[in-house]
């Protein structure tokens, strides 16, 4: 059957273009991802992603930053990042073909979300997603460790200054493994990522931590990523 055909065929019956978005947070020492409660209460499987239906008007990146924002109206900002990991076939729902794009986005720390949508950790909430979703998450997961190590994306989900013991925390968060401290501290150097400030901050009853700032790019050049070595 030809493109031009099947073109016609989904016409005829309905085509509709669905944005499906995995937003993530550190949560709970965890990473978080927000889902609600299934549309349908028979279903078995109990939750499911934010999704919304394109409109005509406008395009899917700005479909996404504006499920964002219903989904956590409150956020001071908008999500952190917010990217496209990959667009699904065709696949028939109901009496439409829907065809679905995938996004991932970060949030940070302590952001609400609007009921009935709620924050949950990722291993939590695999089980009770439909299977199509779960693999949904997985990618977005792949995708945002891809990122990580491409873009100095983790220094969005801290505050302005900020421990190497944080930033490391927030890595081995997104990266989903645990680092070897050391070598965590000669690659950021080495990378020029953070530059020192002048304040410390007490950490119990050992010496007080330095305080770090992320330290951008003073010329237009490549993104600079970073690579560390995992424990093990």
């Amino acid at each position: 059957m030809s493109d031009r055909s099947s073109s016609r065929r989904a016409s005829a019956r309905g085509f509709a273009v669905g944005v499906e978005l995995v937003l993530f947070t550190p949560h709970d020492g965890e990473l978080g991802v927000v889902v609600r409660s299934a549309a349908d209460e028979r279903s078995r499987f109990k939750l499911m992603l934010p999704v919304s239906t394109l409109g005509t008007d406008e395009t899917p990146d700005q479909c996404a930053l504006d499920l964002a924002k219903e989904v956590a109206p409150t956020a001071p900002t908008a999500p952190t990042v917010i990217e496209q990991v990959a667009t699904f076939g065709a696949r028939p729902s109901a009496d439409k073909f829907r065809l679905t794009v995938l996004y991932f986005g970060l949030l940070p720390t302590g952001t609400a979300v609007r009921s009935p949508h709620a924050w949950l950790d990722v291993s939590d909430t695999l089980a009770s997603l439909a299977p199509r979703q779960r693999d949904d998450v997985e990618a977005a997961r792949e995708a945002l460790r891809a990122r990580v190590d491409q873009q100095p994306i983790a220094f969005r989900l801290l505050p302005p200054v900020f421990t190497l013991s944080d930033l490391q925390r927030i890595y081995e968060l997104l990266l989903g493994r645990k680092l070897h401290k050391a070598s965590f501290r000669r690659a950021l150097h080495a990378a020029s990522l953070v530059e020192a400030t002048d304040e410390w901050r007490s950490e119990g009853r050992g010496r007080p931590a330095q305080l770090f700032r992320y330290a951008p790019p003073r010329r237009r050049r490549a993104r600079r990523g970073v690579r560390f070595d995992a424990l093990g």
